[in-house]
Parts: C-alpha cells; structure tokens; sequence
C-alpha cells in the first residue's frame, strides 16, 4: 500500500500561509512600512492604485540589502531578526516570523530594487507566484523599493470577496495611521493615484497624534507619564468632554507595536467613569515600554494580541496614572474670555477719589393719583396710561365658576393623578412617567417605549428621505467646521451623497476638514459636529460595503440623535401622532437596530392582578 503523507511543495505551503498573513492590501501594507522601520528608515514613501488592487508600493531610505539577501527573504522562516529560540524573548523589531515577504510573493507579482549604502550598484528581483523570474544588478537609491502588483492574481476566489475601494483604502490608512502615530521621528507620505494625499513630516509625539486625528484634538489632549520598575506608560487622554459615544479614538502601543488589549482599555474607562455619561468612549494614545522578556507577541500573524506577565499590576498602573491626571486637569480652573455679556468694571486708580453717583428723584410724583381732575398743580406731568380693560377681558367667560365642593375635591384628586397619566379621551392614549405610552387594545393594554417609538418612525423617515433624495436642508447662520481622521475622510466621498440627501450640506475645505452649511430640518439643539463624527464612526464600524446597509446606519445615527429623550412630556396630538405613525410602520414591533418597542399585557394577565 502506498503512502499518502508528502511534503508540499513551497509554492503551495506559502499560499497557505498567505492565507493568514495577507488578508487584504492593508495586510501586505503594514507587513512592508513595519520592515522599513526595521531597516532604520527615515523616511517611508507608501503609493497604491486602485486600493492596492493593481498596486501598493513602499520606498524607504532604510539600509537596504546585498543581493544574497534580497532573494534569501523570500524564503519561508528566513529572517535577519532573531537567530536562536531565546532570541523571541528579547523582540525588539516588528517582523521575526520570516513568513510575510513569501506569503506576499505566492499571491502577488513582487518587483524590488534595493541598495546599501556602501555598494556600487543595486539588485532588481522579480517574483511571481514564489517562482523567481529575474534577478539582475541595476542602478538604484538606497534602500528598498517594494512594488506589490495585482494581489491575488492566482487566487481570484480571493480577489472576489474583497471589499469595495473605499473599505479597502480605509483600512489601508488605519495601518498607516497605526506605524505612524508611533514613529513620530520619521517622516511618512501617501501618494494614492499619483496624487500625494497626505504627509507626515517628522515631529515630536503630539504633534503627530494631532496631524493624525486632526487639529480638533490639539486643546482636548492631557498628557501622562510613569515610570515604574514594571513599565513605563506615556502618552495622551482626551479630556472628558472630547468623549464619543460611537467608536472613540482609541489606541494602544507597546515596545513600538500597535495592541488591541480590552483589559487594559477597561482601566482607563474605569478611571473616566465618573466624569463621562454612560454609553461613552474616552479618547486615549496610550505607550507602553515593558521588557521584551515579559510579553509575548508570538499569538498571532498580525501581532496585534500581546500577552503580558504582569497584566494585573499594569492594570492598576494605568487606571492610578489615568485617574491622575484627569484630577490634575479638573483642579485647574477654566478661564473663560468670552467678554460679549461681561459687564464693564472700571479699573481702581488709587491716585482719584470716587465721587458719589447723583440720583435724581421727583418728590411730586404720585403712581396712584390720575393725571386728571382733582391732581393739585405741584404734580408731575406723568399720565396713566388708558387701557381699555372690557376689551382685555372680552372673551372670558364668567359662568365657568365651580362651586360645587365635590367637583372641586375631583379636581384636585384628578391633579394628583396628572403625575402618571395624561389622558386623551379621543383617543384614549396615555402618557406614564414621561416614559411610556398606554392604550387600549382588543386584546390588552399596549404599552409603547416613546423614545424607541420616536427612532422607529424618523428612521423609516429619514432613510426614505434618503433613497428619495428629498431631505429638507436649514441653511446654519455661521458655518461650523467639521475635521476628520485620514482614515475617517477616507470615507466621506463614499458618504457624502446619502449625508446630503438626509439634510446635511457640506462643502469640501481641503485637509480632512468640512464645513457643515446646512442641517437637516428635523433636528434641533443638537450638536451637528458631533452629530457627523457619529455617523461616520457608525458607517465604518459596520464594515459594510453594500450600499443599502451604509444608509441604514446613516438613517439610524440621525434618528439616534433627533428623537424625544425620556422624560420629555407629550401633548395629546403629539402622543396620538406618535401611536398613529409608529403603527403604521411595517416594522413596528423594534427599532431598526432590534430593541423591543411594543409589549401588550392581555387581558388575562390583567384579570390576574385583580384575583
């Protein structure tokens, strides 16, 4: 009998492994900007075409290699960073695995010219689907330049089931974002369709931050600092009114590297718990510096889970250094130098004396005496004004005295009650604890959520008005000005007709910042800036690329933001025209994001209570 166990070729196990390591463009960019900075960069070109479809391209100025070592990296498990199994415990680069550049080169056309500084001349490798095709000397700067053409050429099942440019440009910025907002001393630029859309130039740590997230946040930055025998934990906190209640910008950096880590995220939340409101995310850029012997990044191709050994103690590092800080901030006073309403206090001059203010009185002026017949002459001239009281009074009507008792006694125990039911008697809808709504059905008592009620109906609304096109814009007295992350504003060209549709008009002011011109008429008193943020953030945290779905969480954001909080209390009309409007939705029974609206207590039920 025939064995059946063999080895598979290299080819196959790389495509394998690229099955992990490159999941979209913004895999292979990471995996390239991380081993630029590897090599000692300073400056990182990124260039991509189609969202990395038909290009991605990283050029660096780092050390380059020789020739040997520019076809040596597309082995499997060679690598220039680690050499013995003890050599994991003392991690200092991005890359050890050896596993990227392969599993690029099996999915990928893959051109790379690269130099080192001291040689004459450079070498040209050429590689498709892991199966060299060139190698040559060539003349070339220093460093790497790493061109990666039609990703998932030999895979198209992969190819297919990316996502549209705008998600996978996206993501390709978030990754960007991530290596730059922690090397801040290296400048980085992004050239997408031969246009340079943004650059990074080198900073120190805040400003990067700021040129990162946006000019917004230069005020709404705290800065923290401990070093401790364990770790030692720097960075910034957004102050607590920066807070988001959709996705916060929220990022955590160890030893260089970018970690996801919702243990240590629950320590600063904890520490803002008491200056926030619930259901919101603080802001924070967290960078943490432990030794490499006491984590371990080995979990993960991505590297984006990190274990630590002294996760507890860090813990209570970070909430205590947190807390800190935010108590700093609230112990300084704010100075408010809006002067429009001040009054105007003189300033002391000791060297002049204060003269008393003069008052003059009219000692003949009587408010009670007429300034007809009967006024002795020494009066003053002040006359009464005429008012014609019959005619002020026209239309009362005078027969609606009560005087029975038992009427007034009803009246009273009727207002007492006015505190828990507002009743409509055309109707018969109730309003109970400006919270709920209560009517008589065939089968029961209906009660209906008035705030989820109210997101039901101006959803439907809203994302009508979308699809239709027909939302009503109020044109704003003084513009107010919006600024996005890069991979935020990646978004908004891909948004910006279903956000203008609702009401919205926004016109373009360059540098990731809009201009909020128009609102929808629906809303009032609400925070349109941050009403934008939350629609965005929304739109990305849903992942989705299909467009209905995108309007739906533009549609449910608005309605989120426009709808009646708890505690507000209806009229009569108003109850009836919500009960009216809701049961005429298809889907009335939950919001659109499945929160129970309707729930009916049958008359059995009630019949119970009574027994």
């Amino acid at each position: 009998m025939n064995d059946i166990i063999h080895l598979l070729p290299d080819s196959i196990a790389n495509q394998i492994a690229a099955g992990e390591v490159v999941q979209r463009p913004a895999s292979i960019v990471k995996e390239l900007l991380e081993n630029s900075i590897d090599a000692g960069a300073t400056s990182i070109q990124l260039i991509i075409k189609d969202a990395g479809r038909t290009l991605i391209q990283v050029i660096d100025n780092g050390k380059g290699m020789s020739a040997t070592d520019a076809r040596l990296a597309f082995e499997r498990h060679a690598t220039s960073k680690i050499r013995t199994a003890e050599d994991l415990f003392a991690l200092r680069t991005m890359g050890f695995r050896g596993e990227a550049l392969p599993s690029i080169a099996a999915v990928a056309h893959v051109e790379l010219k690269t130099k080192r500084k001291d040689d004459q001349v450079g070498t040209h490798l050429v590689i498709a689907g892991s199966a060299v095709e060139k190698q040559e000397e060539i003349a070339c700067a220093d460093g790497s330049n790493f061109a990666i053409k039609n990703i998932f050429f030999n895979v198209p099942a992969r190819r297919k089931f990316l996502k549209s440019n705008e998600t996978e440009r996206k993501n390709i910025l978030t990754e960007l974002e991530r290596v730059a907002m922690v090397n801040s001393e290296i400048e980085f630029s992004f050239i997408e369709n031969d246009i340079e859309v943004i650059k990074y130039p080198a900073s120190n740590l805040k400003q990067r931050i700021i040129s990162v997230i946006g000019k917004s946040f230069n005020q709404q930055l705290i800065s923290i600092e401990i070093e401790t025998t364990i770790a030692k934990i720097y960075g910034f906190v957004g102050k607590p009114e920066s807070a988001r209640k959709a996705r916060a910008q929220q990022y955590f950096f160890v030893n260089g590297r970018y970690m996801r880590h919702p243990y240590f995220a629950k320590a600063i939340t904890s520490a803002f718990a008491p200056l926030i409101p619930v259901g919101e995310n603080p802001n924070f850029f967290i960078y943490i510096e432990v030794s490499p012997d006491t984590i371990d990044v080995n979990i993960h191709p991505t590297k984006t889970e990190i274990k630590f050994e002294n996760e507890q103690p860090i813990w209570q590092i970070l909430a205590a250094t947190v807390k800190e800080a935010l108590g700093k901030f609230n112990e300084v006073p704010t100075i408010d130098f809006d002067t429009l309403d001040a009054i105007d206090i003189p300033i002391h001059n000791p060297n002049t004396n204060a003269t008393r203010p003069q008052i003059n009185v009219n000692p003949a002026y009587n408010p009670f005496k007429s300034s007809s017949g009967g006024q002795s002459s020494g009066s003053s001239s002040y006359q009464r004004p005429n008012f014609d009281w019959e005619s002020l009074y026209k239309g009362f009507e005078t027969d609606t005295n009560i005087e029975s008792s038992e009427v007034r006694e009803a009246i009273e125990i009727r207002s007492s009650e006015s505190d828990l039911f507002e009743e409509n008697p055309a109707s018969l809808h109730y309003q109970y604890k400006n919270k709920y709504i209560l009517t008589s059905v065939k089968s029961g008592l209906m009660m209906i959520d008035q705030r989820r009620a109210h997101v039901r109906i101006l959803f439907d609304q809203f994302l009508q008005n979308i699809k239709l096109k027909r939302g009503i814009s109020q044109r704003t007295l003084f513009p107010e000005i919006v600024e996005f992350s890069s991979s935020e504003a990646a978004m908004i060209p891909y948004l910006l007709d279903d956000i203008e549709a609702v009401g919205f008009d926004l016109s373009n002011l360059g540098n990731n910042s809009y201009a909020i011109n128009g609102v929808p008429s629906e809303i009032d008193k609400i925070n349109s800036v941050e009403l934008i943020h939350n629609m965005v953030s929304k739109s990305i945290e849903t992942g989705s690329d299909v467009k209905e779905e995108i309007q739906e969480a533009l549609a449910l954001s608005l309605a989120y933001a426009a709808a009646i909080p708890y505690g507000h209390r209806l009229t009569n009309d108003e109850t009836s025209d919500i009960v009216n409007r809701l049961l005429a939705s298809p889907s009335h029974k939950y919001t659109p994001d499945g929160k129970l609206v309707i729930s009916i207590l049958d008359d059995i039920e009630v019949d119970k209570r009574f027994k």
